[in-house]
């Protein structure tokens, strides 16, 4: 039985452990939040993916999968931790492996010749490298004889644990002979296509898919300006124009979030900014739907205010960055109630998906259909759809109610 230690068990750690019990590997994970920890080993979950529930409550039961703080002597060592921006240069934000090579340390000390070591972490091209050399200080072996490789996770929120299994993978090696383990590892869960490159080329094939994606929708938020400017239905010009054989426009939001499009495209930016103008105006319009969303807010409160003859109540239906997930990272809804608060509106902030926030009071859905005046849909989520919202003042950023 292959033991597997991974270091990070967030959104793609924890549904990574359970997946890798579930298909016979003996896994301990490892995060530097005693609560995470403590969670896990009563075999319960800390976020919201559909199943995982079930997954990591039969993977503990089973003693398959374990929780602690440090790293333990294993075959596999996968590392899953965030990599956030840390400053701006220039105007473009700069990525922060620190979680990356600090993971890196934490496990030098338990390496032993014939380890497997793989970065699943979103990475700027050269992460792998780096996590050779902070690894390498520490460790006391050649490293001709430790496996490193780079495996990005390309998985979409909601349908993780399916897409883990399922989705072809893109295995960077440090050294071909690490791609081969690496693949060789990927095989014993994963059916879809395994994909072996160098490391360098792996990393930006991560943070190409994103930026394809950010690039396209940059497209469909500025479709959605131009159609407000000129009166007319953004989606339906968008179906029709999709029934062109070779047009495939996207759908048009209140932004972009998550930890991948709306970050990955700075990635390639911060390390190559006089090539990427395009990459880098794309991050500019998607970031400023959301400013936009902020001014078109605040006119229709005011225009309301002035029919009522009172403070207009504004109701924000979701704050996580997609559909029926909790996850608020990079999330354009969440900064646009956020800001609609600062600046002082009287906002009724609804995300089914969570209990409570740290700064924002959450109501139920049905507490503000009964007293908001204008309902603000940021987030297309499931309990949004089909209400009968006859009469109501509504501005649709999502297409939710257009729905069926």
């Amino acid at each position: 039985m292959t033991t597997c230690c991974i270091l990070g068990l967030g959104y793609i750690g924890l549904p990574t452990a359970a997946v890798l019990a579930r298909s016979g590997h003996r896994v301990v994970g490892v995060d530097v939040n005693s609560e995470v920890v403590a969670t896990v080993n009563q075999g319960q979950i800390h976020i919201v993916e559909p199943d995982l529930d079930r997954a990591v409550a039969d993977a503990v039961a089973s003693a398959a999968l374990s929780a602690q703080s440090t790293p333990v002597p294993a075959d596999v060592f996968l590392i899953a931790v965030p990599t956030p921006f840390s400053s701006r240069a220039d105007g473009i934000p700069q990525p922060n492996i620190d979680y990356v090579l600090a993971a890196a340390r934490a496990i030098a000390p338990v390496l032993r010749p014939g380890n497997l070591v793989l970065l699943e972490s979103t990475s700027p091209v050269g992460t792998t490298e780096k996590v050779v050399e902070e690894m390498s200080k520490i460790a006391n072996l050649d490293f001709d004889h430790i496996h490193v490789a780079y495996c990005p996770e390309r998985v979409l929120p909601g349908r993780i644990l399916q897409e883990l299994i399922s989705n072809d993978r893109v295995i960077g090696g440090f050294t071909s002979a690490a791609a081969e383990a690496g693949k060789a590892f990927y095989a014993t869960f994963c059916q879809g296509e395994l994909l072996t490159t160098s490391a360098r080329t792996a990393e930006l094939v991560k943070l190409t898919e994103n930026s394809f994606r950010d690039v396209n929708i940059a497209f469909a938020n500025e479709l959605s300006l131009v159609c407000n400017h000129l009166e007319i239905n953004v989606r339906e010009l968008i179906r029709l124009a999709n029934h062109h054989p070779r047009v495939n426009v996207l759908q048009p939001g209140c932004g972009v979030g998550g930890h991948c499009i709306a970050v990955d495209p700075w990635f390639i930016a911060a390390a190559a900014p006089h090539c990427t103008p395009l990459i880098q105006t794309s991050r500019h319009v998607n970031d400023g739907k959301g400013r936009w969303v902020i001014e078109q807010v605040q006119a229709r409160a005011a225009a309301l205010e002035d029919k009522l003859g009172r403070t207009a109540r504004v109701g924000c239906l979701g704050l996580s960055f997609k559909p029926d997930v909790d996850d608020l990272r990079e999330s354009p809804a969440l900064h646009i109630t956020t800001e609609l608060l600062v600046a002082g509106l009287d906002v009724l902030a609804c995300e089914p998906n969570l209990h409570d926030h740290p700064t924002i009071k959450l109501h139920s859905l049905q507490q503000v259909l009964a007293k908001a005046d204008l309902l603000v849909f940021l987030v297309a989520h499931t309990p949004f759809r089909n209400l009968d919202l006859g009469g109501r003042t509504v501005f649709d950023l999502c297409g939710v109610t257009e729905q069926a």
